[in-house]
């Protein structure tokens, strides 16, 4: 890397002290299947060495069936690609598009300041979308 991150600024235990608090960082800690504690120390090493790269570790079926992971078959993971494109995992856009000024749901008569209101969303081109659906294995799309 050419570029130099810059390194941590704030205390080491303190910065420890919330995320240990963070619920968001329990919730990511818990989704990983990781302890809160191991999973903070990650994120720290990080924090403390900015230019650390992080690790991908590509396994084949076999291996991580020896290690004790029952990997998706290819069907299944496209099914879940497609019900995210659908909309169907009920996950809904991520909470950093939020700014806060968005109105409630009883529509409270104050602008939003995200400037997408009243406009349409875009068309989704069916010819395209049923061409790109080909390309997907025999019986898997609807499965997830």
């Amino acid at each position: 890397m050419s570029e130099h991150k810059p390194s941590l600024k704030r205390s080491l235990e303190n910065v420890r002290a919330e995320l240990l608090a963070d619920p968001d960082t329990q919730r990511i800690a818990q989704s990983l299947d990781m302890r809160l504690e191991d999973y903070v120390e990650l994120v720290l090493d990080y924090a403390r060495n900015p230019d650390k790269e992080p690790q991908l570790l590509v396994a084949s079926d076999e291996e991580l069936r020896e290690a004790g992971y029952n990997p998706p078959s290819a069907e299944k993971v496209a099914g879940f690609f497609l019900a995210g494109v659908r909309g169907e995992l009920g996950l809904g856009e991520p909470s950093s598009y939020k700014t806060g000024y968005e109105p409630a749901q009883e529509a409270t008569g104050k602008p939003s300041l995200r400037g997408d209101e009243n406009q349409k969303p875009v068309a989704a081109q069916d010819e395209k979308s049923q061409a790109l659906l080909k390309h997907i294995p025999k019986g898997g799309p609807d499965r997830v």
